[in-house]
């Protein structure tokens, strides 16, 4: 019963679900998630982490930047069951619609520019020698 109560509470904020519908099909930096929500990063990343913890996203880090992605094929049967719902259930959305050409500017972006923009300060990427 935790699982689908996780889960329920993961797809019952608005903006967890734009964030949803906005991995389907990439993986998206935290900042270019907080650039698309027009939200704090502090909230975008406790939407993410609880969206983690329901197991509907996967995450990485690669130096400062963290990645966030669908759940893939080794996800639980309920987690892939409401990954399928809400993409499906949605794609047809305006405001999703509207997120994706959204995304398709964000990605136009370097994450440095993204992150500077929202306020933090980019490490320089390392060259190799």
């Amino acid at each position: 019963m935790r699982e689908i109560l996780s889960l329920t509470k993961a797809l019952a904020d608005e903006n967890r679900l734009r964030a949803l519908c906005a991995l389907r099909d990439r993986e998206l930096c935290v900042c270019q998630i907080i650039e698309l929500l027009g939200l704090a990063p502090s909230t975008v990343s406790k939407h993410m982490s609880i969206l983690h913890q329901a197991r509907l996203v996967d995450s990485r880090k690669e130096g400062r930047w963290s990645y966030y992605r669908l759940a893939g094929d080794d996800a639980p049967k309920p987690v892939r069951a409401a990954l399928a719902w809400v993409t499906t259930s949605l794609s047809d959305s305006p405001r999703v619609i509207e997120d994706a050409q959204a995304v398709k500017r964000i990605l136009k972006c370097e994450p440095e520019d993204l992150c500077r923009k929202q306020g933090g300060k980019p490490k320089r990427r390392r060259t190799s020698a």
